[in-house]
């Protein structure tokens, strides 16, 4: 296989990246990283216009690897990943390096740290990117059942709800009888009625 070609996208996010990191500085030192055959800059690289400039690069310089440098991952990986999706590349040739929470909002006020911070993140995410393997996806059919383990009450009770919810239900205990504890008692609180 031949050597990845790597597209690095670093977003401003308005200015809560761009007010504390030099982005043009960092798209300058990604742009000459092993590997990186593309490198931009975006003011919101997760709306359409900055998704379309990942697409375009994608099919342009025939990238197969993607570092995007934004904010943090629980918002916008899963856009970015439809964005390589639609693009044609597998959405697991994507790397993430979040330099607003872990680098812009830590640093505010030092750009020159802020900066050197993110050039490193970026050029491990490069290398990292660089390394990654597209992951099969396969449809498996899943059994609706499952086991509790332990038949004292808790147990019990357990296997109880998950019957109703329609779940075929195997509970296993080390011992010969159910019940755990309470089958050792004579009687039980409030009522004293028989625990057996």
């Amino acid at each position: 296989m031949s050597d990845p070609k790597v597209g690095v996208f670093v977003c401003y996010c308005g200015a809560n990246i761009n007010g504390a990191v030099d982005c043009e500085a960092v798209k300058d030192f990604a742009s000459k990283l092993d590997g990186v055959v593309v490198s931009a800059t975006y003011p919101f690289m997760c709306a359409d216009p900055g998704q379309g400039l990942i697409k375009d690069a994608i099919k342009e310089h025939g990238l197969d690897r993607i570092v995007v440098a934004a904010c943090t991952p629980k918002i916008h990986e899963p856009t970015f990943r439809g964005c390589l999706q639609d693009a044609g590349i597998s959405p697991y040739y994507l790397e993430f390096v979040n330099i607003r929470e872990h680098d812009a909002f830590v640093h505010m006020g030092n750009v020159k740290a802020a900066t050197n911070k993110a050039c490193e993140m970026i050029a491990g995410g490069v290398e990292r990117a660089k390394k990654l393997e597209d992951v099969p996806q396969k449809v498996v059919e899943v059994d609706k059942s499952c086991m509790v383990i332990g038949a004292g009450i808790a147990g019990i009770q357990s296997a109880l709800d998950l019957g109703d919810q329609g779940f075929k239900v195997y509970l296993v205990d080390k011992d010969e009888s159910i019940g755990g504890r309470m089958a050792q008692l004579a009687k039980t609180f409030p009522t004293d009625d028989c625990a057996m």
